[in-house]
């Protein structure tokens, strides 16, 4: 049995701290400090990982700055052999050394492919048909150790980005589970990433999830899945900002200088593509509800030559 330390905040840490609080001592979580998490006049909530480690009766640190003398003595004074990190914040290399038997991390894509902030989402965005996990020790320069375990699982065709994190949380759970029962008994082979092979996957912000209406109908579909449900692609109409959650490519294969237009009926909701066409199944209008395309079309009077607005290409 190793003595552990987990680092981890959101619910995609869970499955791992619980599977290894069955096998091993965990000293302490480490978790995020307490916030609104949904908007900023909610009261402050814990972590899902702060509610587990509760739950299964562990002791927790909230912490939001890493290199506080105070907290690396904390680390110490717990003596781990082994500090297991499933979604965190980047952790100072003071960090590195405190466990004999090394610090990894739980990545949630096939590395080299994907580093970076958000690899489920990009995943999905950039057409990938195949994906999977990765433990790895961590060294200084972000997602760049030397791996130990991989773990692969096909992503469906219309699998989102919150379908495709639950069922890699679990995944990754079994992999972390493997991989301390490696590093109990001595047995850890690690390989080097492969450089050459590396993509990123940067931290999503407003600015990269706008919905590109002139790409193809594969595209757009690929970036509405990828981004679901949170923070969701987005797009403009009249001023105000519908995020789309749900898609269905058409079997349209036609090029449109249309592109972004609507073509409703009473109950579809299709809009132009540069090339094709995608039909919307679940959208969120700025100040309204969640709402499927029927929901949507019930409370709408339909106009002609309504389309989504387009944005200038990037110069």
């Amino acid at each position: 049995m190793l003595n552990v330390i987990f680092f981890g905040t959101p619910d995609f840490s869970v499955p791992s701290l619980r599977l290894i609080a069955q096998n091993h001592h965990i000293s302490l979580v480490v978790t995020s400090p307490d916030k609104p998490r949904r908007k900023a006049t909610d009261s402050p909530e814990a972590t899902p990982v702060k509610k587990a480690a509760i739950e299964l009766g562990l002791d927790v640190k909230e912490i939001e700055e890493v290199q506080d003398p105070s907290f690396l003595e904390l680390l110490n004074q717990k003596k781990p052999d082994v500090i297991v990190v499933v979604a965190f914040k980047i952790l100072p290399k003071e960090i590195f050394s405190i466990p004999p038997k090394g610090i990894f991390n739980l990545h949630s894509s096939l590395l080299p492919k994907f580093r970076g902030a958000a690899p489920i989402n990009w995943a999905i965005i950039k057409g990938e048909t195949e994906t999977g996990v990765t433990t790895f020790f961590l060294q200084e320069k972000v997602d760049t150790g030397s791996m130990i375990l991989q773990r692969r699982t096909e992503i469906n065709p219309d699998e989102t980005a919150s379908e495709l994190a639950i069922r890699l949380s679990y995944l990754g759970a079994e992999t972390v589970a493997e991989t301390l029962k490696l590093i109990e008994h001595s047995q850890v082979v690690t390989t080097l990433q492969n450089n050459a092979l590396a993509t990123k996957a940067p931290k999503l912000f407003k600015e990269n999830t706008q919905i590109n209406w002139r790409l193809t109908s594969e595209e757009i579909h690929n970036f509405i899945r990828g981004l679901s449900k949170h923070p969701g692609a987005w797009t403009t109409f009249e001023g105000k900002t519908f995020r789309i959650l749900k898609s269905k490519r058409s079997s349209s294969e036609t090029t449109n200088d249309t592109f972004g237009l609507w073509n409703l009926t009473s109950s579809s909701f299709i809009v132009n593509c540069g090339v094709g066409e995608i039909e919307i199944l679940l959208l969120h209008p700025e100040g309204k509800k969640e709402m499927t395309a029927q929901e949507f079309l019930r409370g709408y009077r339909k106009k002609e030559g309504e389309r989504f607005d387009i944005t200038p290409l990037p110069s």
